[in-house]
Order: C-alpha cells, then structure tokens, then sequence
C-alpha cells in the first residue's frame, strides 16, 4: 500500500513506474517524545525518514555512558545500519519530539536494487546525498552496496 510520501526528497525526480516501486516498500512510523525507536546492538531492520519532530542518536562506548551523538531534524533520515546491511545498529535513537516518519527494511531496498538495478541506484544515490553531511564516505559505501547485489 502506497503512502504519501510528496515530502520525501527521496522520490522527487523518479519517474511514475519507479516511484511506485519504492512507495510500496515504505510504511508509517510514528511514536511520541522519549521513546526509544531501537537501540544500539539492536538488530537492524529499517531506515527511518522523519517527516515531523526529531530524534537523538546516542552511541554507547564500551566503558563510558552514553554520548548523543547528534539530532537529526524533519527531513532527515536514520537507521543506516540497515541499509547497508549490518546485522545491527551501531548507535541508538531516542524520539526527542512526537515523531512522524516512514520506514523501509533495508532487506527491501536491497532487493529492489537487485531486481531493478536502475531504480536501486537513483535510490541509493539519493539516500547517499541524504546523509552525505553524516557520513563522509557515503557515496562509496553506497555505491559499494550497489555493486555487491548487482554483481
């Protein structure tokens, strides 16, 4: 089932076919402030697209407490891990505001990358932009992802 995803940057640009394609594997998340969305060593399972609110992400080091790392804001995205395939998060995330967002399963996103290869990398190359500011060396790590299912 198609949501309404017109506030994703992610789609703008995509033709009508691919667009469905990517809509379809997108859900609603939703949650209030101070929930605990997954934490660090969770298992990895969607990335987040928030549409309202923000949320903290933390990181827990070994021998110390917890260390907020950032807060990513309306238009921002999170839950990398699950993109690019890591069995879990290397970081938590807490909702400092009521959230609203959308979720996909990185099991999908890899899986339409493999089907249709063309659509995958207009996808993972929008996502790369998305959290370039994040993740230095995103474009490589996503265009690695790209060209492990493809090949």
């Amino acid at each position: 089932m198609a949501h309404n995803v017109d506030w994703i940057p992610l789609f703008d640009g995509l033709g009508a076919e691919a667009r469905q394609m990517v809509e379809r594997l997108f859900e609603p998340f939703r949650c209030v402030a101070g929930t605990v969305i997954f934490e660090q060593g969770d298992p990895a399972i969607f990335l987040y697209l928030i549409r309202k609110g923000s949320v903290t992400i933390r990181y827990k080091p070994y021998d110390t407490p917890a260390i907020n790392l950032t807060t990513i804001a309306a238009g921002g995205a999170f839950g990398w891990s699950a993109v690019v395939g890591n069995h879990a998060y290397t970081s938590g995330a807490i909702a400092r505001d009521d959230l609203e967002a959308v979720r996909v399963r990185g099991t999908d996103l890899r899986d339409l990358t493999a089907r249709h290869p063309d659509v995958g990398e207009q996808v993972l190359d929008r996502l790369a932009q998305l959290v370039s500011n994040r993740w230095k060396d995103a474009n490589r790590q996503v265009r690695a992802i790209l060209n492990q299912v493809v090949h």
